[in-house]
């Protein structure tokens, strides 16, 4: 079975698994999916992730944080969609939650967060926000 959107789909995962005070949330593996883990992971919204390679598929294994009892991440929402891709320019990047939040930004130089976008001065996809 072929998805027509794999990021939105890790990220309603992501939502029902700790909607359900699950402690890992287990999805098929793609290089893209990694590196959002990565940023997840530096800023502190999920405890690890891990890539488990079976004999026919591999598979992203991403250990869920909470603090006592609640989930960190409270909202994750997916803005460019495949219908609708979003664009934005490193001045007018959108800061989250009053600077609370984080946008995962896919750039020219890799997947990262809106804060390290405007460092390095530059613009992407708006993958997600999360907060």
């Amino acid at each position: 079975m072929s998805l027509s959107d794999p990021i939105g789909d890790m990220i309603a995962r992501i939502k029902n698994a700790q909607m359900r005070n699950h402690k890992k949330v287990e999805l098929p593996s793609s290089n893209f999916k990694i590196k959002i883990a990565e940023v997840l992971k530096g800023e502190g919204f999920i405890i690890d992730y891990k890539v488990d390679k079976n004999s026919e598929k591999t598979n992203l294994v991403i250990s869920l944080k909470y603090n006592s009892g609640n989930p960190v991440i409270s909202t994750i929402e997916r803005i460019s969609k495949p219908g609708r891709r979003i664009f934005s320019s490193a001045e007018s990047l959108p800061k989250i939650n009053n600077g609370l939040g984080i946008a995962i930004i896919s750039t020219s130089k890799g997947v990262m967060t809106d804060i390290d976008a405007r460092k390095q001065k530059v613009g992407g996809e708006i993958i997600c926000k999360v907060f």
